[in-house]
C-alpha cells in the first residue's frame, strides 16, 4: 500500500474530524454503537483513494459508502446463516441421544448470554430474526450479528 502525501492526509484528517461524529450518529439509527464506529472507520478507509479536494458533497459520499458497507455486511451474514441452515439442519428431538443433549447443553452454557439468547430463540423456539429484534428491542443487524457469533461459537466448540 502506498503512502498518502501530506496534503491528502491532512485533507482526510479534516474530513474525518468534521464528519465522523455526524456519520456515526446517522449509522446508530441502523446499527448498534460498536458496529457504527467500525463502519465509520471502514468508510474512511474506503474513500482514501479519492481525491478529497474533488468531493463536492462529502456527507453524501460518506453516507453512501457507509450504508453500502452496512448493507454488504447484512447480506454476507444472511447468506452465511442461510448456508449454515441448509448444510446442517438441527436434528429432530427424537433423534438426539442423551450424549448429544449433554454436549449441546455444555456448548450453550459456554456461549455468551447475548448470543445464547438469540440462538435459542431462533433455533429452538422458532422465532424469526425480526421477531427476536422486536422482542428484545434491538436492530435486525444486531440479531444477525449475534446469531453469526453464536454459530461461530458452536462450530468452534464442535471443531468444524
Amino acid at each position: 500500500m502506498k503512502e498518502m502525501d501530506t496534503g491528502a492526509a491532512a485533507s482526510l484528517n479534516g474530513l474525518y474530524r468534521r464528519y465522523s461524529g455526524w456519520l456515526g450518529k446517522r449509522l446508530r439509527a441502523r446499527v448498534d454503537a460498536d458496529e457504527a464506529a467500525d463502519v465509520v472507520q471502514e468508510t474512511y478507509l474506503r474513500i482514501t483513494p479519492y481525491l478529497l479536494d474533488d468531493i463536492r458533497h462529502p456527507k453524501a459520499l460518506l453516507l453512501r459508502v457507509a450504508l453500502n458497507l452496512v448493507r454488504d455486511e447484512r447480506r454476507r451474514l444472511m447468506l452465511r446463516d442461510r448456508a449454515l441452515q441448509q448444510s446442517a439442519p438441527m436434528p429432530q428431538p427424537s433423534a438426539v441421544t442423551a450424549v448429544d443433549r449433554i454436549h449441546l447443553k455444555q456448548i450453550l452454557q459456554t456461549m455468551p448470554p447475548l448470543y445464547r439468547d438469540v440462538f435459542v430463540l431462533s433455533r429452538f423456539d422458532g422465532m424469526t430474526y425480526s421477531e427476536i429484534a422486536l422482542a428484545h428491542g434491538i436492530s435486525l443487524a444486531t440479531v444477525e450479528r449475534r446469531m453469526a457469533k453464536a454459530v461461530e461459537h458452536c462450530m468452534a466448540q464442535l471443531d468444524v
